[in-house]
């Protein structure tokens, strides 16, 4: 199966482009949309395929983005919608804004594209209204930021015991370093007692 053609442009139109992949050129069923995309003919272009077998022919539906060939591939999951009919629903209406009117059951927008009658255009909303997913902002409403983890509380300190007494210490030992008064042995000495030198000697006299 073909998924994915690399290749240089050799000629393009609405509903078709041919690619020349190694010297070998593949008709590749497009819608306007991608039509509108590729570059002009001589330059290398890009196309995701579907490849549709059938049991008289192999066809080829390219799309410039993975989001066209999802929906695309959803289409033709749909009862009577087959591969052309996908690819005229995706050129009447650009991917985002098809996948916004089925998820918002607009049947009035559905059925004024080619092709699709009422039955057909609820058969979509009513097949594909849960399975498309919106693109980003393509509903009206943007994405929510990815929510971060809640920091956990620390938890609750105890009463610091060991530490207050270290701290008592602390100042008891700062306290007792640097009073005079603290010790006696960091007391100022006394000045000793002096006796008069004439009393001595009258004592020594007698």
């Amino acid at each position: 199966m073909i998924a994915l053609l690399r290749g240089v442009l050799i000629e393009k139109s609405p509903n078709q482009a041919v690619v020349d992949v190694g010297g070998v050129g593949y008709d590749v069923t497009i819608p306007v949309s991608t039509f509108s995309a590729l570059a002009a003919a001589g330059t290398e272009v890009r196309l995701r395929i579907h490849t549709h077998v059938r049991e008289d022919a192999i066809a080829l539906f390219g799309f410039a983005s993975p989001e066209e060939k999802q929906v695309f591939e959803k289409l033709i999951g749909v009862s009577g919608i087959g591969p052309k009919l996908a690819i005229t629903i995706l050129s009447g209406l650009a991917a985002p804004d098809l996948i916004r009117a089925i998820r918002n059951s607009e049947v009035e927008r559905l059925v004024r594209i080619p092709g699709i009658g009422k039955k057909t255009a609820e058969r979509m909303v009513l097949e594909l209204k849960d399975k498309l997913v919106a693109p980003a902002g393509a509903d009206g409403t943007q994405p929510e930021p990815p929510k971060l983890p809640l920091a956990k509380p620390a938890p609750p300190r105890g009463p610091r015991k060991a530490s207050t007494r270290c701290s008592a210490a602390r100042s008891n030992s700062f306290d007792n370093k640097y009073s005079p008064w603290s010790k006696a042995e960091s007391s100022p000495p006394r000045p000793s007692p002096r006796t008069n030198s004439s009393t001595s000697a009258s004592a020594r006299a007698v």
